[in-house]
């Protein structure tokens, strides 16, 4: 007879699978006794039990790398326990099969260095002796990575739920959620209450969906949309090899051709072997309908898809010719969820207390240990002591509440999940979504958009490359999506007047008696001060990490306008908003990008262009606001900067948007205004060493760090969230800076991720952005050294595709450094 079910329990995990397995055993490892798991059959029926589990630990985005070598770990841990979950430290390879994958895998290896993570670039003749049984025709060079392994997926599963049972944590099989009740706090926002089965209901405060591919069903009893799709996802098992084909006892390592869109792991005697076809095949969902899984899909594979599963064959065959004899075992065609960016879905969700981890992409075997660590620091803590941007649900806009958005996106990036990521890759499904009302204008004058978020933005117009015919391209990558228009857009800001779209910023209003006090309490900065002040200011966690990099307008005594980048105003607005409730502030914050544009007009001669339009008085100072008319049209004028020169952020009511650009290009036509694109934004930030968030900004570092001191105001009335983690951080001293490095050459342009090091050889650092700046032509870059580096000339290097490049450390801004312009 099943256990009795429990009436209450504080934490509720639905789902036993990896992903609800390792989050269990955490919150025990961490002390939470009172943690419930829930399954609507067996552990592991879901998608764990056909995983092929793989574990490989490089990630392009170092927090995942983090997690994942910390997976690595675990499971090696665990197999030394009572219940080991079949960890085999086989290595990994990764062969590249055209001259640009072996690019990649060079920049790979930087990433590696950069992590300290053990991978280095082999030969060929190496990699043969590694993987013996393939053919070396076409192969142009390989990498090898030595901690990467596969483990038993089910055994991994039963292995984390017995140490989560010794912790005590309850679990109960054959329990199926019917509902989730929540509860509207005074404050309007719903909570998590009890859940509802078909055993009984249990009374708790937080849910984690650990669901899987039932993770968007066990969403929607909240009313919350979890963007994942199940997508059928094959692989073969196939007979033992030939006698002889191997030396005795010979294991290979986990490979991966990601040219043939291939991989291989040792299977006992023979081999798993699957890939990504590029013509994938959703399950249970529709452009036009909700996902329904069947309810009594447990334990369960879909029918092989032969048809589907023979391109496949066919490449790997190319690569290792004995697949063309070597019988298949089986061919397991499983549903594994996918979201649309092929990120996890990670995190706290607008209901209180909901949380999910979902969403694992095929490489959940890989992620679960660290997935599990972040998840229980998040629930207990609050915060998962990582950045994790790139895995929070927040970055899914409403737009995704969309099965059509979510099913082609998905879709697109299962079908191009092994091609070569280069800077600035664009998805072209679900395009275009969320447009500016100047759109139409862009298209005409031969905009080249770029998608951020579901907006479309302008990166260049076309029209304007022949205006710089001495622009040189960059090396390499950073030169596979550039046009000589960027550096005209660019020079155009600097030498007379540009005028950018940036409607697509995020835009958010604090409101009521509270808000001044309570965004004090939140903000670095001061930013209660006049109306019409405006302030750039950061909101911090409790460590000091940097959560929110924004500006903050006071529009009227209880009223704030902030601005924050194009993708970050969801993940803004849940940080604010529960900073409010957690100080009981009288206030309220809501999302308002949609209803105003925002156009940057820039440049020397700025003042001139806009000067005829308006009775507004456009000398008052730099960081100061008002509202004006335009001609015909109510303006907000805000005197801030992104690129470094005179001008305003212009703010409209959307329906005056199209007239509104039409009106500033045609009164800066006489002053040689240049329509432009955010490319250019991007290199004239540079020259200044503006900072952006999510890259050379995050949650894992602070303002002091970042060369953001002069936003601390530490000694302000009633402090705020992260003031004593900075104020212990001065006592101690910094142990690094975010500084700027040119170049030694101006087309070597690093893309991001690229290692630093000293001329010894030790490596400090890694860039966490970089382009061209064309005031002079120079490539910059933005890293982050230890201290005694961070003075201006000192000499370091940066790793472009395995060539190290020497670098200066400059001062922060190269153009410009006092502000002049920008105050003129």
């Amino acid at each position: 007879m099943a256990d009795q079910l429990p009436t209450r329990a504080r934490v509720v995990v639905i789902g036993a699978g990896v992903g609800g397995a390792s989050v269990a055993y955490h919150l025990a490892e961490a002390g939470e006794r009172d943690v419930l798991v829930l399954d609507r059959a067996e552990p592991t029926s879901g998608s764990t039990f056909h995983s092929a589990g793989l574990v490989g630990i490089l990630r392009s985005d170092p927090t995942l790398t983090r997690m994942n070598r910390y997976s690595a770990e675990l499971y090696a841990r665990l197999e030394e326990g009572d219940h080991p979950p079949g960890w085999t430290p086989t290595g990994g390879l990764k062969l590249a099969s055209s001259p640009e994958r072996l690019e990649e895998l060079r920049r790979q290896a930087g990433w590696a260095r950069a992590f300290d993570l053990p991978l280095h670039e082999i030969s060929v003749a190496e990699a043969l002796e590694l993987f013996p049984v393939m053919s070396t025709d076409g192969l142009t060079g390989a990498v090898a990575l030595p901690l990467d392994g596969h483990v038993d997926p089910s055994q991994l599963c039963l292995s984390l739920l017995a140490g989560a049972r010794a912790g005590g944590v309850r679990v109960q099989h054959h329990t199926r959620v019917l509902a989730i009740d929540t509860e509207t706090d005074a404050r309007g926002r719903a909570r998590v209450r009890r859940v509802r089965t078909d055993r009984g209901d249990v009374e708790c405060e937080v849910v984690v969906d650990c669901g899987g591919m039932f993770a968007a069903e066990i969403a929607r009893m909240v009313g919350v949309r979890v963007p994942v799709v199940p997508m059928a996802h094959q692989y073969a098992v196939t007979e033992p090899l030939p006698d002889g084909v191997l030396p005795p006892g010979f294991s290979i390592p986990s490979v991966r051709d990601p040219d043939r869109l291939v991989y291989w792991r040792q299977e006992g005697p023979g081999f798993v072997m699957g890939g990504y076809e590029r013509d994938p095949a959703p399950w249970s969902v529709s452009a036009t309908a909700l996902d329904a899984v069947p309810a009594d899909f447990n334990g369960r594979l879909l029918a092989p898809d032969w048809d589907r599963f023979l391109p496949i064959a066919a490449n790997a065959a190319s690569r290792v010719p004995l697949m063309d004899s070597l019988g298949v075992r089986t061919l397991i065609n499983g549903p594994e969820a996918f979201t649309p960016d092929n990120e996890f879905c990670l995190g706290e969700t607008e209901v209180a207390g909901f949380f999910v981890a979902a969403g694992f992409n095929a490489h959940g075997i890989a992620g679960a240990g660290g997935v599990g660590r972040v998840m229980a620091a998040w629930v207990l803590d609050g915060d998962p002591g990582y950045d994790l941007w790139h895995m929070d649900i927040r970055r899914f806009g409403p737009a995704y509440a969309s099965p059509a958005l979510s099913l082609a996106r998905t879709v697109e990036n299962y079908a191009t999940y092994y091609d070569i990521a280069y800077p600035a890759r664009q998805r072209r499904s679900g395009r275009p979504l969320r447009t500016s009302p100047a759109y139409p204008w862009h298209a005409a004058h031969g905009a080249v958009f770029g998608e951020k978020s579901g907006w479309e933005r302008v990166d260049w117009y076309a029209a304007n490359e022949g205006a710089a015919p001495d622009a040189v391209r960059p090396d390499g990558w950073a030169g596979t999506a550039w046009s000589p228009a960027i550096a005209a857009e660019h020079r155009a800001c600097r030498e007379r007047a540009a005028l950018f779209d940036e409607s697509s910023f995020g835009k958010l209003l604090v409101t009521g008696p509270d808000a001044a006090t309570a965004l004090e309490a939140l903000c670095d900065n001061r930013v209660a001060r006049d109306v019409g002040a405006v302030t750039y200011t950061q909101l911090l966690n409790d460590r000091g990490g940097i959560e929110c990099d924004l500006t903050v307008t006071r529009t009227g005594p209880d009223e704030f306008l902030l601005v924050t980048g194009t993708a970050f105003a969801g993940h803004d607005l849940s940080w604010v908003r529960r900073g409010l409730e957690r100080l009981g502030a009288d206030a309220t914050a809501r999302d308002v990008t949609g209803s105003l544009v925002v156009y940057g007009l820039w440049g020397p001669l700025a003042r001139e262009i806009l000067a005829p339009l308006t009775t507004a008085d456009l000398s008052r100072p730099f960081m100061t606001s008002q509202t004006a008319t335009l001609g015909t049209v109510p303006v907000r004028l805000t005197r801030v900067t992104f690129v470094g020169e005179l001008g305003w952020e212009i703010y409209a009511s959307t329906e005056y948007g199209a007239g509104l650009w039409s009106l500033l290009m045609d009164a800066g036509a006489p002053h040689g205004l240049l329509a432009a694109g955010y490319r250019a934004i991007d290199s004239l930030r540079l020259e200044k060493g503006y900072r952006v968030w999510a890259g050379d900004l995050t949650p894992e570092t602070t303002p002091d760090e970042a060369g953001l001191s002069f936003c601390v105001k530490l000694a302000k009335p009633g402090g705020f969230t992260g003031r004593d983690a900075l104020a212990a951080d001065r006592e101690t001293g910094l142990s690094r800076r975010l500084v700027t490095l040119r170049l030694a050459a101006p087309t070597a342009v690093a893309v991001g991720g690229e290692p630093v090091r000293t001329p010894e050889g030790t490596i400090v650092g890694r860039v966490t952005s970089a382009g061209q700046g064309f005031t002079p032509p120079a490539s910059l870059a933005l890293a982050y050294l230890p201290l005694p580096l961070t003075g201006p000339g000192t000499r370091v290097a940066v790793d472009l595709f395995g060539t190290w490049v020497d670098a200066d450390v400059v001062p922060d801004a190269t153009y410009d450094p006092t502000s002049a312009r920008v105050r003129a």
